[in-house]
């Protein structure tokens, strides 16, 4: 009798917490949801482990048990704060629906969700986001994610008294803190080695990585909220133009350009005939600012080079601010998503704002862009920017037009993985052959200005692009693990024989530095040289054309950087 009395008083003790796990409570549904996220909502990152050599034997099996329980455990505890009447399925909806979501991308195309990602994502424009649609991403989001939002939706919770919920919020917090730590020490040697070793996979970790990334973006504060501050104040154009003959620059703002696959860089296929017959300098060994679009737009027209641009606590005005305070005309032409706030005080346009279209679309109207600039900036000078939609994945084969299509078959599908590795890279390869085209293209309107203009053309490209070597698909992976193909991009100069005279470059001199270590830091500063812009914020260091140059730009002997 004595005993049972005993368990009856023991069972009492724990009678909170069995009530508090009945089905009709917020804690049991919380609980099914994160052990649902933690394993199947958590399949790229069990594959990620799996392909990297990580779950063999008893230290593999500890990893996997301590890691899923510790997520479901630091899940619950979230959950737990927000385990209220009017917030709790809302926010376990979000949770299922964005880690299907991410679970699609990262097993489709090798992605990670890091804080750079998640600007990606942020900023991605419809016209993009209709390219990644899929019938496997449907299906990803119907299983993973809604199916299981409807369970949450339809199942009656018995919320009870505000106090009531309030102290039972703050016990599923506490049990799932204790989970937490426990499960997370049980596995602590080889999680950390694996983190130490691959530091990738903490971003595979679902969807914690999408709150830890937003944390990341909202608290860490945009540099833009704190100031913009203006730079080259004292900016001046020093070069040695005539005023018969200003200089015309057009910069063509590549997007997603794998140096590799171009055919002046020595590609086993001919996918730049266009600048093979043009007189060109071409940089093979460029390496972009970032991964993606947002990173490294913003980051190439900056004066402060990579490793200073991503620790600035604040922003700056940066290389078209500079050239059209020295007095040129400067225009932006838009056929991507925007600048991400590069051309926001210069005159600028999209070239196809109804829809999506092919870069030729950059040069129609040209000539009547450039006579509606203010003819005082006209007479010194003209900058053209042409952003193009270039290579920009997965749909690959609309980047092309069907008479530049010089490799066939192509991949005609955004599941990129379900193509060929052939029809891939020959979708692929005709987006780079339809960027020749441009070139040429622009090389050929340059020419016909070279009676009245020093005309020439800078082609870069913001970054480079996976193509399912190691099963990574497209850009945007971390930098510090990123592949080679995502950072290295071309650097392409034509220059009219007029521009070469009077800046004095020597183009052989040029071509022998094909080969040397250049990167996205110099951009700002060789357009400023190319330009002949006087200004304490040039640093002749960072100007690839600089060690080229006879004495024709003042400019290049102006090197301190404010």
């Amino acid at each position: 009798m004595n005993t049972l009395v005993l368990g009856w008083r023991r069972a009492r003790r724990f009678a909170p917490v069995t009530r508090g796990l009945a089905p009709d409570r917020p804690a049991f549904l919380i609980a099914v949801v994160c052990l649902w996220l933690a394993t199947v909502g958590n399949v790229a990152l069990w594959h990620g482990l799996f392909e990297r050599s990580l779950l063999r034997g008893f230290g593999g099996w500890i990893l996997v048990a301590g890691l899923g329980v510790g997520i479901a455990g630091l899940m619950a505890l979230l959950s737990s704060l927000l385990a209220w009447r009017w917030t709790l399925k809302p926010v376990l909806v979000l949770w299922l629906l964005v880690s299907a979501g991410c679970t699609h991308f990262m097993l489709s195309y090798g992605m990670v969700m890091d804080p750079s990602m998640l600007v990606n994502v942020l900023q991605t424009d419809p016209h993009e986001a209709a390219d990644l649609m899929s019938g496997r991403l449907l299906l990803n989001l119907l299983l993973l994610g809604v199916l299981p939002a409807v369970w949450v939706v339809r199942r009656p919770v018995s919320y009870g008294r505000w106090t009531g919920r309030l102290k039972g919020n703050l016990q599923t917090a506490v049990l799932s803190l204790v989970i937490t730590v426990v499960a997370l020490f049980a596995c602590f040697q080889p999680l950390a080695s694996t983190v130490r070793n691959h530091h990738e996979v903490r971003y595979l970790v679902n969807p914690l990585n999408v709150v830890y990334a937003l944390g990341k973006v909202a608290f860490s504060g945009p540099a833009h909220a704190r100031g913009l501050a203006p730079i080259g104040e004292d900016a001046a154009i020093a070069a040695p133009f005539g005023p018969a003959h200003p200089p015309l620059l057009v910069l063509v703002l590549g997007e997603t350009g794998r140096v590799g696959n171009f055919g002046v860089n020595g590609y086993e296929r001919d996918t730049t005939p266009e600048l093979a017959r043009q007189d060109i300098v071409s940089f093979r060994n460029v390496w972009s600012c970032g991964t993606s679009t947002a990173a490294s737009v913003p980051c190439m027209f900056s004066r402060l080079g990579r490793e200073r641009f991503l620790d600035r606590d604040h922003d700056e005005e940066g290389l078209l601010d500079v050239l059209q305070r020295a007095g040129y005309g400067v225009l932006w032409l838009d056929n991507q998503g925007g600048c991400k706030g590069v051309c926001d005080r210069v005159p600028n346009a999209a070239t196809c704002a109804d829809g999506e279209c092919l870069d030729a679309a950059l040069l129609e109207g040209l000539d009547a862009r450039l006579a509606a600039l203010p003819a005082e900036r006209r007479a010194r000078g003209v900058v053209l920017v042409l952003h193009q939609i270039g290579s920009h994945g997965p749909a690959y084969y609309r980047r092309s037009s069907p008479e530049t299509k010089r490799f066939l078959p192509e991949c005609t599908q955004n599941e990129l993985q379900s193509c060929s590795r052939a029809e891939l890279v020959n979708a692929y390869d005709n987006s780079i052959a339809y960027t020749d085209h441009l070139l040429g293209a622009t090389i050929g309107w340059l020419k016909q200005k070279e009676v009245n203009w020093r005309p020439a053309m800078m082609y870069v490209a913001d970054h480079g692009e996976s193509l399912g070597e190691n099963n990574l698909y497209l850009h945007g992976l971390p930098y510090a693990v990123a592949p080679d193909v995502q950072k290295r991009v071309p650097w392409i100069t034509w220059m009219s024989p007029g521009f070469v005279h009077d800046t004095g470059l020597g183009v052989t001199c040029l071509r022998s530095r094909a080969e040397e270590r250049l990167s996205h830091d110099h951009y700002f500063h060789s357009v400023l040289g190319l330009m002949g812009v006087s200004t304490s914020v040039y640093d002749a260091a960072r100007d690839v054309y600089a060690p080229c140059r006879a004495g024709g730009v003042k400019a290049a002997q102006v090197s301190a950087i404010s």
